[in-house]
């Protein structure tokens, strides 16, 4: 994945944001919208275009567009960056190879553990029921 050449590829767009500001909300466009075309891209493979596809399911409209917004600031400019790093973070967290759990036995000594404690919490509700022989 080449971050330069994806740079390239977004495509801005911006709206005035509501919240916070006073005046400020409705004279001036400080919320940045971020589109990015999955199957267009020339910075993705095929192999990675599925899997943003699949992890990214939710904020990609049928259109085939990855839609990200930004509207924290009153800055259009911060703002803009802030949309930029969200989308580079869910970029790639959605690229990362997940581990395979391996599957272990339980050790000797949790297995005794285990044991010690069920006893102990049997016997505390032994002598709470007055049943204790």
């Amino acid at each position: 994945m080449n971050k330069d050449l994806i740079n390239n590829e977004l495509i801005f767009s911006v709206s005035r944001s509501g919240g916070k500001g006073g005046q400020n909300v409705n004279k001036v466009s400080t919320k940045v919208e971020l589109h990015f075309h999955i199957q267009n891209s020339n910075a993705l493979n095929d192999d990675e275009k599925l899997k943003i596809k699949v992890k990214l399911k939710n904020k990609i409209n049928s259109e085939g567009f990855l839609h990200l917004y930004s509207q924290k600031t009153r800055s259009q400019i911060k703002n803009k960056q802030d949309v930029i790093e969200k989308f580079f973070y869910l970029l790639d967290n959605s690229l990362l190879e997940v581990k395979k759990r391996k599957k272990s036995k339980p050790t000797i000594q949790s297995k005794e553990k285990r044991l010690e404690t069920k006893k102990i919490v049997s016997l505390k509700k032994k002598l709470r029921s007055g049943k204790f022989e």
